[in-house]
């Protein structure tokens, strides 16, 4: 039996959920300004995905398992210990990205970033790009 995805998009304001969810008054700005960035990068809107996902634009997947969804091409999450972003696909080019794009740590599906200060934004927008060209050419 095929499971549910959890992480569907929602109708639930991106501004009402910053303003309830973000406590600290740096974090609420910064995921204003990577809302800005990442609706520029990717040429969508924010939306909701889940109960503290902001995603931008959407793509289909499907498993060997045949688990299949949708979720955002790329994506953040303003978390209270650091923002999860939701931005990494594998390919050399990214891989090498990683180099170059500050003070981080990764996760299985996420970079986790303490605070926008501590990494380069235009190397984000080169790993949003690549990213978003990856799942494109997948066919996703």
């Amino acid at each position: 039996m095929a499971s549910t995805n959890k992480t569907t998009e929602t109708e639930v304001s991106v501004s009402d959920f910053i303003d309830s969810f973000v406590s600290s008054e740096r974090k609420k700005k910064e995921s204003f300004q990577l809302i800005d960035l990442m609706s520029e990068w990717s040429g969508f809107e924010a939306k909701m995905w889940g109960p503290s996902i902001i995603g931008f634009g959407r793509y289909h997947y499907k498993y060997d398992s045949g688990h299949e969804g949708e979720m955002p091409l790329i994506g953040f999450s303003p978390r209270k210990a650091a923002f999860s972003l939701y931005v990494y696909t594998e390919s050399e080019a990214n891989k090498l990205l990683l180099d170059q794009l500050g003070k981080f740590k990764m996760g299985k599906a996420c970079i986790y970033v303490n605070k926008l200060e501590d990494i380069n934004l235009p190397v984000l927008e080169k790993l949003c790009k690549g990213t978003m060209g990856n799942l494109n050419r997948r066919g996703c």
